[in-house]
């Protein structure tokens, strides 16, 4: 485990990890602590299985399920789609980040922290605010809304849905990442779907609608856009499975992506996503 200024997050959000096989002496020169020290702080259980395989195939063929780790006393299933799991990462309060003749609003749905880096270092002031927040109750004028990555269902964040509407209506410049994109897409009409495995890992490719440009991105999602909505486009589809990888308006800079721009891990083909939105406002 890296220093803390390294981390896409303030603590770890699995609830659990099973591993094929755990190595103790860490060999990366930033490492500050040991995975099973970083677990035991956290209060994370973990398992070493040798045959991990075993519920790699299940998992092939029954798709994405609910699981529990029992040691001694058992526990209850805990389906984390039936409740709003945004709300349980996202930030509690607004905080101002930043200097720059543009104003951003990230809505932070559970954001990955090299988002926040990834604006900072294009100089732009963002203002950071929780799922729920009345961005139009902000005193600053803002130029756009990025809405970030999250867990669980996107219908399930039925405020930030509701605040997008807004933002859409009052035609302000928007991108969508990762959950922000099926938020987009269900505020202007579409709608979304469970994936029966979703996309996992660094090297998702991704190619841009209308052009022969495939990027490799990385992902971890489990829901998608299965209904485009009325005045938008398809920007970028998966070349595994031709689901959709984005959307952008055919007319108002309202656009998302499915895959992480900011990357962290993973290949930073697609960051200049970021400046295709700040060009724009």
């Amino acid at each position: 485990m890296p220093d803390k200024k390294y981390w896409e997050s303030s603590r770890i959000h699995v609830s659990g990890l099973i591993v094929s096989q755990y190595v103790d002496t860490p060999s990366h020169f930033q490492s500050k602590m040991t995975l099973g020290e970083w677990l035991k702080k956290e209060k994370i259980p973990a398992l070493v299985i040798s045959d991990t395989r075993y519920l790699t195939q299940k998992l092939r063929d029954q798709g994405a399920q609910l699981a529990k780790i029992i040691f001694n006393k058992d526990i209850d299933f805990d389906d984390s789609n039936k409740k709003n799991s945004v709300a349980t990462v996202s930030t509690l309060r607004v905080s101002k980040e930043g200097k720059g003749i543009k104003t951003v609003v990230l809505i932070d749905c559970g954001v990955k922290k090299n988002i926040t880096r990834s604006l900072l270092t294009r100089g732009i002031k963002m203002i950071t605010v929780p799922w729920n927040f009345d961005v139009f109750s902000l005193k600053e004028k803002f130029d756009g809304v990025i809405v970030s990555n999250g867990p669980g269902d996107p219908k399930m964040v039925d405020v930030t849905i509701e605040t997008v509407k807004k933002v859409l209506a009052k035609k302000i410049p928007l991108l969508g990442i990762c959950l922000g994109n099926q938020i987009l897409a269900l505020a202007a009409g579409g709608d979304t779907y469970k994936m029966k495995f979703g996309h996992r890992g660094q090297n998702q490719p991704c190619v841009m609608v209308g052009t022969k440009h495939c990027y490799l991105t990385t992902q971890n999602h489990g829901f998608a856009i299965n209904e485009i909505p009325k005045g938008f486009s398809p920007w970028f589809i998966n070349a595994n499975d031709n689901t959709n990888e984005g959307i952008i308006h055919k007319k108002y800079p309202f656009m998302s992506v499915q895959f992480h721009p900011e990357a962290t891990p993973g290949p930073v083909d697609t960051g200049w996503v970021f400046d295709y939105f700040l060009k724009r406002i």
